[in-house]
C-alpha cells in the first residue's frame, strides 16, 4: 500500500512529542543555557511554533467529506504515482519535474484518510507546542 502523506505526518508528529514528553525536562536546561551563548535559539523555538500554528490552520481547513469521487482520485494519484516512479528511471534530466508531481500526488492522495487522523494530527500538534513553548530561554 503507498506510503499516506497525513498517517506519516501523524506518526512523525507522535514520535516528535513521545520524544519531548520523555526529554523536555532535560533539554530545557541546556536550552536554557543556550540561550546566553547563542540568543537565536529562541527564535528557532519561535520559528517553529509558527510552523506548527500554520500547519494546524491548514489540517483543521481541510474539509473533504463532501467532495464525490474522492476516492476514485486517490486511486487516480496511486497510478499517476507509479507511472512517474517508472519514468522517473527513464527520464532522470526530468526527476525534479517529476519529484514535484509527485508531491502533489501524495498530498491529494491521502486526502481520503485526512479526516481519520485530523483530530490525532491537531491534538499532538497542541502538545508540541506547549512542550516547545516551555524550552524558550529566559
Amino acid at each position: 500500500m503507498a506510503t499516506n502523506l497525513y498517517q506519516e505526518l501523524k506518526d512523525v508528529l507522535q514520535d516528535f512529542k513521545t520524544f519531548l514528553d520523555d526529554n523536555v525536562g532535560t533539554i530545557k536546561p541546556a536550552v536554557q543555557a543556550l540561550g546566553s551563548i547563542v540568543p537565536q535559539i529562541n527564535e528557532l523555538i519561535n520559528k517553529l511554533v509558527d510552523l506548527m500554528g500554520k500547519l494546524k490552520t491548514e489540517i483543521n481547513n481541510l474539509n473533504v467529506g463532501s467532495i464525490p469521487g474522492l476516492g476514485e482520485v486517490s486511486t487516480f494519484t496511486d497510478k499517476i504515482k507509479s507511472f512517474l516512479n517508472t519514468a522517473k528511471n527513464l527520464l532522470p534530466s526530468e526527476a525534479g519535474t517529476i519529484d514535484d508531481v509527485l508531491g502533489v500526488a501524495d498530498v491529494i492522495g491521502g486526502l481520503p484518510s485526512v479526516d481519520e487522523v485530523k483530530g490525532e494530527v491537531i491534538t499532538l500538534i497542541d502538545a508540541i507546542v506547549v512542550h516547545l513553548n516551555s524550552l524558550k530561554a529566559a
